[in-house]
């Protein structure tokens, strides 16, 4: 799967069952919503918080996934070619990090 193609199927997903894409701002606080809710498990998976029992089925893999699906709604409608934009990003980090992750001491 590329980030073409899922746009494309978030896009057919929203005009077949969603009816209409939430607005910019809703979308945005959708995001923030899901990011929130990968924190709290990663803080009580793997940082120092206890995880709460009610926590300990929740699936980390399909909240990272809800937070794909609104990144990719947010794409879509403010006319993001988000694989465009990624490959760009993949480009830049690589010519402008290679060296400097390799030559930094705190990563060996």
């Amino acid at each position: 799967m590329n980030l073409k193609n899922a746009q494309l199927d978030v896009d057919h997903w929203i005009k077949n069952h969603g009816v209409r894409y939430f607005n910019e701002l809703t979308n945005m606080a959708q995001l923030t919503e899901e990011v929130g809710e990968v924190a709290r498990i990663i803080a009580r998976r793997y940082g120092e918080q206890s995880e709460k029992e009610s926590d300990k089925n929740k699936d980390l893999g399909e909240e990272l996934a809800d937070v794909v699906f609104v990144v990719l709604c947010l794409a879509n409608q403010t006319g993001v070619d988000l694989q465009a934009a990624f490959d760009k990003k993949m480009d830049l980090k690589t010519k402008r990090d290679h060296d400097r992750h390799h030559n930094n001491e705190k990563l060996k």
